[in-house]
């Protein structure tokens, strides 16, 4: 299994442009997921180009919510391929249901955490302010939790994510949206990650510098920088 960075503010691949938003490519389980959409359809497009993925090869796009940020690029990547399954939030309006039908792709709506195929969840819309789902893959060395910006709070994803997945967490990526966030609250969230046995992190994106940083320094070797242009192989 593989996990492509394809749109990210974090540089990674100088070949790439990063902005902010995200976006990223999951190849192995049973379909092949892009996980958001970045915010700009140009840059993802050209990312896309230059990583040599065929957007063809791509059979669901997976929004983790209505955020520009994570959705702008949707409908520039419908253009080159519209046979695909639009998986969002059962919150987001009705005209983004119609617009992806215009578009010529399937949309689905969720709500509550429901199984997309055989070991690959959604947790559905959780949060009040800001509705946001995550994407859980249940591989045998556990679960793998990808999240676009955790606005929900990362810790209340993770948790909910645990009783779709196996006993142990594998790995969490995306955002953690914690920039600005305290020294105090981060230890405790690092903390908490450590009670649920989550073994690896990749923060991006919304996650902060001060929040990488001491995810390095606890995780050490079990922490993965990522950025656009990023590879994780994940062996089974």
């Amino acid at each position: 299994m593989t996990i492509t960075i394809l749109y990210d503010n974090n540089p990674y691949d100088e070949n790439l442009r990063p902005d902010w938003g995200f976006s990223c490519l999951i190849e192995g389980p049973e379909k092949t997921i892009l996980f958001d959409t970045g915010a700009s359809g140009s840059i993802l497009m050209s990312n896309i180009k230059k990583l040599g993925v065929n957007p063809k090869d791509i059979d669901i796009i997976f929004i983790s919510h209505n955020h520009y940020d994570h959705v702008g690029g949707l409908w520039d990547f419908l253009k080159v391929n519209n046979k695909v399954k639009v998986y969002f939030g059962q919150s987001y309006p009705e005209s983004f249901k119609e617009k992806v039908k215009q578009a010529g792709a399937e949309p689905i709506s969720i709500d509550s955490s429901q199984q997309i195929y055989p070991d690959v969840y959604s947790t559905g819309e959780m949060g009040l302010m800001i509705k946001e789902q995550v994407l859980v893959i249940n591989r045998d060395e556990g679960s793998i939790l990808i999240t676009g910006c955790a606005h929900p709070g990362v810790v209340t994803v993770a948790k909910k994510a645990k009783e779709l997945s196996k006993d142990k967490l594998y790995l969490v990526l995306g955002g953690f949206h914690l920039f600005g966030t305290s020294e105090r609250e981060i230890k405790k969230i690092i903390s908490q990650f450590r009670e649920m046995r989550v073994a690896k992190v990749a923060p991006c994106h919304c996650s902060g510098d001060r929040a990488k940083g001491m995810f390095k320094e606890e995780f050490k070797g079990d922490f993965i920088r990522i950025g656009v242009g990023g590879r994780i192989e994940i062996d089974q």
